[in-house]
């Protein structure tokens, strides 16, 4: 589908017009579509850190937000911290529910689908054995993860379906977390 053929407004808050005016310019430049996200964080006090989110690259050059995000991160009084953000795992989930989110919102867009609700809760089962290094066996992160999403709109439900398994395929969330990333870690003591 060209830009062309695609009807101008706003759906589900998307601007399908710019929406497939990217994909188009992807298409033209593949290039483009090369991005370097970046998180700058900062330790504070016992498990409470800070994330700093401003800068990226993207299309070809060195970029920043329209506005500097701040996000802290603790962990609960349970758990030696003193509550000052969430654990980094809920992050994780919520990370997973904003991207698949995001793209259901695009996909249905695109296909002209009005959606009227989206919510979705993200479980995440971990066993502290395996961070606390009590149990070999036991792994660090999560050991399952479980997304339940309740979505309303003007398609029939098969159809609704089919738009979250294409935000599955689509999220690069998701494939983070089911694909092993390759993470290289660098440390500057001087």
């Amino acid at each position: 589908m060209t830009t062309t053929e695609v009807n101008d407004s706003m759906r589900n808050g998307v601007d399908t017009a710019t929406l497939f005016a990217t994909l188009d310019a992807v298409k033209q430049a593949p290039q483009a579509a090369k991005f370097q996200f970046r998180a700058h964080n900062q330790w504070l006090s016992g498990t409470h850190n800070r994330s700093t989110i401003t800068d990226f690259f993207g299309v070809g050059e060195e970029r920043t937000h329209e506005r500097t995000f701040t996000f802290d991160a603790d962990h609960p009084a349970v758990l030696v911290g003193q509550d000052n953000g969430p654990t980094p795992v809920e992050f994780v989930l919520h990370a997973l529910a904003a991207c698949l989110t995001a793209g259901l919102a695009n996909i249905a867009a695109a296909r002209k689908v009005r959606l009227t609700e989206v919510r979705s809760t993200v479980t995440g089962d971990i066993d502290l054995n395996g961070i606390l290094g009590l149990d070999p066996e036991v792994r660090n992160g999560y050991q399952q993860i479980t997304v339940r999403f309740t979505i309303k709109g003007d398609a029939p439900a098969e159809k609704l379906r089919e738009i979250m398994e294409q935000s599955q395929a689509r999220s690069a969330v998701y494939d983070v977390i089911t694909n092993q990333v390759p993470v290289t870690i660098e440390v500057d003591t001087p």
